[in-house]
Formats: C-alpha cells, sequence, structure tokens
C-alpha cells in the first residue's frame, strides 16, 4: 500500500475502490443473466487457457505436484463454473409459494437478488480455488466482487492480478494485492458480505470489522480434525485413505486434513505399521527428495511446526518419518503414537504433514475426547460397526463428516461446505454459494379487488368475529360471520 493510503491495484485509495464498485452495482449490470453468465464463461475460458499457468503459479508457492494442483484446485474451480452455467437460469427463477387465505386474491414468491458489493479474502494453502470459487458464487448471484488473495501465496496472487482483468469486466470485478495494510483498508469500508477463509485469530479481526456497518460474514476457519479408527476396519484400505487425505492434501496444509487419530490402545500399533508401510510405497524410503509432496510454505510455518515436533513430551513418540529440510522448507510425513493429551501438538491446529495417534481404552471414549475440544471443520470414521456410525452421527458436530474416508466430501457440488462453532458460519459451494451471497426477499403480489372491510377500523364486534374466524383459518366460523351469526 502506498503512502498515502492508495491500494496499489489501479492507484486508487480503497473508499475510491469501493465508491466505483457501487456505483457500478446500481448500474444494474451485474443483475443481468446476461453480465453473469458472460463473467463465468469468461472465468472458464482463463482456466482453459492459462491451465498451465495456473500449475506453475501453485508450484512455485506450494511446489504442489501437478496432479493434486489438477485435481484438488483446477477441475473443481472448473467444476464449479460449469455447473453455475448450466443452473444459472434455474436459480436466478423466481420462487413460486403459496400465499394465505387472508389475503385473498394475492400471488405470493420469492426474489433472489444480489447482495450488492462482496470481498473475497482467501487462503494460501488452495490459493487458487480458494479465491476464484467463492467469486464464481458472487458473480453468479449478480454481485460486484473484490477478490484479495493470500499474500503467503505471491504467484498465485499476481497471476489473478494479472490475469483475472483479461477475462471478466474489470469495473465490476477487482484483485487487490498486498498484506495486512491492503486488507486494514479494504475492511474499514462498508460492504454487503464477506468472505474470509483463514485462521480464527484473523476470523476474529473480521468480525469485529464487519460489526461496524453489520455487514454480514461467511467464516471458512478450520481446527483440529479428528479420525477415529475402530478395530474392525480393512487396515490397508484405511491407511491409505487417512494418507491420502492428510499428506496428499498439501502435505497436510489443509482446513480438512485430518489433524489426529483417535484409537483403543490395542489397535494402535497395527494401525501406525500399516501407515508406516503405505507412507513408503507412496513417498519412499527418503520422502525428503519426492515430487510428490508439497513443501511447507514458508520458514515461518516450518519454525512452527518444528517447534511442535520439538516438544520434550513428545520424546520417544515419532515412530515414522520425522526428518526435515529447512533449506527446502520439507519436513517428511511423521507418525507419532500414544500422544499425550496435554502436548502442544494437541492445542493448536497442526496445519502440516505431522499425525498424532491418540489411544484410548475403548473406542466409545472418543467421542468424550472430540467434544471436549471446539467444533472441527470435518470429522471422519472408519468402522464397520453401524451402531458407531449412527452414534458418530449423531453426537458429533463438524461442520462436515466423512464415514470410512477423508475429505472427499469437499468435492461434492450438493454438499453445503463451511464450520460450525470455531470452525466457522456459513457455507458455500454450487447452489449454496449463489445463496450465500444472495437475498431471498419475499413479494406477496394483490389487485385492488377483494377489498375486506373488516380489516380497517371501527372494528365492530362482527368484524372481530370475522377476522378471528380468518386468521384462524376457521371456514365455518367464517361463514356464519358474513351472515351475522350468532346474533350479538
Amino acid at each position: 500500500m502506498a503512502d498515502d493510503g492508495r491500494l496499489a491495484a489501479g492507484g486508487e485509495s480503497a473508499g475510491e475502490l469501493v465508491k466505483g464498485l457501487r456505483e457500478n452495482y446500481y448500474s444494474g449490470r451485474t443483475k443481468t443473466y446476461k453480465w453473469r453468465a458472460a463473467q463465468l464463461k469468461g472465468i472458464l475460458k482463463m482456466i482453459d487457457e492459462k491451465e498451465e499457468e495456473i500449475m506453475a503459479a501453485l508450484f512455485e508457492d506450494l511446489s504442489k505436484p501437478k496432479l493434486e494442483s489438477f485435481a484438488h484446485e483446477i477441475s473443481l474451480a472448473r467444476s464449479a463454473c460449469v455447473l453455475a452455467l448450466k443452473e444459472l437460469h434455474r436459480w436466478m427463477k423466481p420462487e413460486k409459494v403459496s400465499s394465505m387465505l387472508s389475503v385473498f386474491p394475492s400471488s405470493a414468491e420469492i426474489v433472489t437478488e444480489p447482495l450488492g458489493l462482496v470481498l473475497v479474502i482467501s487462503a494460501w494453502n488452495y490459493p487458487f480455488l480458494l479465491a476464484i470459487d467463492p467469486v464464481i458464487g458472487a458473480i453468479s448471484a449478480g454481485n460486484t466482487v473484490v477478490l484479495k488473495p493470500s499474500e503467503i501465496s505471491p504467484s498465485t496472487s499476481a497471476l489473478f492480478a494479472r490475469l483475472l482483468p483479461d477475462y471478466v469486466d474489470g469495473s465490476c470485478i477487482k484483485v487487490v494485492e498486498g498484506s495486512i495494510p491492503e486488507t486494514t483498508a479494504l475492511l474499514e469500508q462498508k460492504w454487503d458480505k464477506i468472505l474470509y477463509t483463514g485462521n480464527a485469530r484473523v476470523g476474529r479481526i473480521i468480525m469485529s470489522a464487519a460489526a461496524k456497518y453489520l455487514t454480514p460474514v461467511i467464516l471458512e476457519l478450520g481446527g483440529k480434525c479428528p479420525v477415529v479408527v475402530d478395530s474392525d476396519v480393512n487396515l490397508n484400505v484405511t491407511s491409505k485413505r487417512i494418507a491420502v487425505g492428510k499428506w496428499g492434501s498439501n502435505n497436510g496444509q489443509a482446513c480438512i486434513a485430518p489433524d489426529y487419530i483417535i484409537t483403543t490402545k490395542s489397535f494402535a500399533p497395527k494401525l501406525a505399521e500399516a501407515l508406516k508401510i503405505t507412507l513408503e510405497k507412496f513417498y519412499g524410503e527418503d520422502p525428503l527428495k519426492s515430487e510428490d509432496l508439497a513443501r511447507v510454505v514458508n520458514s515461518n510455518h516450518f519454525a512452527r511446526l518444528t517447534k511442535l515436533l520439538d516438544d520434550e513430551k513428545l520424546s520417544g513418540k515419532i515412530v515414522h518419518g520425522g526428518m526435515k529440510d529447512e533449506k527446502n522448507l520439507k519436513i517428511a510425513p511423521t507418525l507419532l503414537l500414544d500422544v499425550p493429551h496435554d502436548s502442544l501438538i494437541m492445542e493448536e491446529e497442526i496445519f502440516g504433514p505431522l499425525l498424532p495417534i491418540i489411544t484410548v481404552d475403548n473406542i466409545e471414549k472418543c467421542f468424550d475426547l472430540i467434544n471436549s475440544k471446539p467444533k472441527p471443520l470435518a470429522a471422519y470414521l472408519f468402522t464397520k460397526n453401524k451402531k458407531l456410525e449412527e452414534k458418530f452421527v449423531k453426537d458429533v458436530s463438524s461442520g462436515g463428516m466423512l464415514i470410512n474416508d477423508t475429505a472427499l466430501h469437499f468435492a461434492n457440488p450438493n454438499f453445503p461446505f463451511g464450520g460450525v462453532g470455531e470452525s466457522g458460519m456459513g457455507s458455500y459451494h454450487a447452489k449454496f454459494s449463489f445463496d450465500a451471497f444472495s437475498h431471498k426477499k419475499a413479494v406477496l403480489h394483490r389487485s385492488f379487488a377483494g377489498e375486506v372491510s373488516a380489516r380497517y377500523p371501527p372494528y365492530t364486534t362482527k368484524k372481530q368475529k370475522f377476522l378471528r374466524a380468518l386468521l384462524t383459518g376457521n371456514i365455518i366460523g367464517l361463514i356464519l360471520a358474513l351472515f351475522g351469526w350468532p346474533k350479538s
């Protein structure tokens, strides 16, 4: 941000930027199907034409393997665009609802309208998808949008600033690069909705800023996502699905990555051994040299993860991995067995390639442990026991849940994606994104016919009887009141 308070993008101040976007919104053009569809087609074209550049930026920011870049970011963003274009007419169509006898004759509908001006503050771990997916939803709903990409993923941030204006209406969709000063300047403005993806500490700052204007917010945060593993599972399948959900998701730097495992004392060694075998198959004997693992995003996060691993309470607990390469910001997939509940690694979200295993005497003890912590963004259970599965679904509160796998629920466009409690508020994805950035307006249509004098003073006994019967749906009483019976 310049010394005179101007944003780097276009040399405007945050106030000037918002003023221009609001004027463009009130011109009405973003509300049309034609405009919305044109922007979505532009984003789709950008994804198709610039796929290699997107992958290159993701590799520069995170050393993200191409397969992960395509499967976890590019393909999901593309699918969101395709679905929005396919369904937009239907989403925009007013919803007819039934009216009431008391307002006969009339018709009623719910009209979906855009909120206005939306701010999207995205995260660094999936810097392409978590930026463009909510923007797709905001555009579909007919809003003007400011995207603030994360400065921690500078290559992807710069990519958006360079590419997006070539494919969308730059007078209504803006990208603002920068860090804390730029974000602070943006948060001082009046928005009609803010979506933030990140951690709870910054989430509280976002909420405080939004409170000034009573701006609604969507907060996609995170938390410690538990994986409960029963002893009746297929160990080979279970270990692969846990491993790919943890280390195949940005090397653990994902808000829905498994954060810790809960299993029984007797079963834990078997599970740990199965995970070790799987990890060696996936990433080799020297995982620091594997091209299939993303690196830790920066030196600050590397130091944070190192501090967790160096906790004296974890002495002797590492059963696999633990190797580090500070120069290349690589930490090997690391398993820790029978980790103390009061260790540092159990006090905060790990967001990295470390996976502690907590042991309990019997698997039902998992409920007390999970429910003693803030509600997670995702919770996972591996079991063949239907009663345990039913209890898990009923008694564990989380943003989302998956039985016998990890992370895949994020890719289902028919699911809302969001947290609960400290893992976030609000949700988005596909139609849920459209709804998140829309207002549902109730509209009642009446003609000048059907005038009912009982509605107006003076309220005689006859009018009161008529209105009471009308408002309670008492048809017989209504007829009797019309004919003045019983007599006063």
